[in-house]
């Protein structure tokens, strides 16, 4: 974090924000996130870090995608991860190239809330236990006997939305730098 931080990560925190914002509405009310939103940012973030700040500031933007989009595509090609979430969290971690690990940490607290979500969503219809139960079980398969494995339950196969969940990694990752840049003037 190099360059004057606060007024470099403004914008860009305010665009990721923006950005996150369309993405979750958009995955609400059609239950997919489009390429309209999440490509231009791949290519505009790095040219604007690279006119206002540089070469290097472009090529970490550029990294910090390239490391953002890394494990979510790996999950897509599994089948675990919808593309346009992969394509947004990409989208975010070259929006936020100002710190190289941005993306990464609004993966980790999506996920976390997504997790919190669909455990307490569960937890309400009291299937939690037997959710949790058979998510071991389908880990711990190779190693069972095959009097205790079992096809995978119905809730195991459930897709989860992440775009809210993904609004609030952003809003949480973002909200430090920009109470930084309104408390610094």
């Amino acid at each position: 974090m190099g360059y004057g931080m606060n007024a470099v990560a403004t914008i860009p925190a305010i665009l990721a924000l923006c950005l996150a914002l369309a993405a979750a509405f958009t995955d609400w009310r059609r239950g997919q996130i489009p390429n309209w939103l999440t490509l231009p940012p791949l290519v505009i973030a790095p040219l604007a870090y690279g006119l206002a700040l540089g070469a290097e500031p472009a090529l970490r933007c550029v990294w910090a995608a390239a490391l953002s989009g890394f494990v979510p595509y790996l999950l897509f090609r599994r089948g675990v991860m919808g593309g346009g979430d992969v394509k947004l969290l990409t989208a975010l971690g070259a929006t936020t190239g100002f710190d190289l690990v941005g993306g990464i940490e609004i993966q980790l607290i999506a996920v976390a809330a997504a997790m919190l979500v669909a455990f307490a969503a569960l937890a309400w219809e009291g299937s939690l236990l037997r959710t949790v139960a058979d998510a071991f079980l389908q880990v711990a398969k190779p190693i069972l006997p095959a009097r205790w494995r079992r096809a995978p339950s119905d809730a195991l196969r459930t897709r989860v939305r992440l775009g809210g969940a993904i609004l609030f990694a952003t809003a949480v990752f973002v909200s430090p730098h920009l109470s930084l840049t309104w408390t610094a003037q």
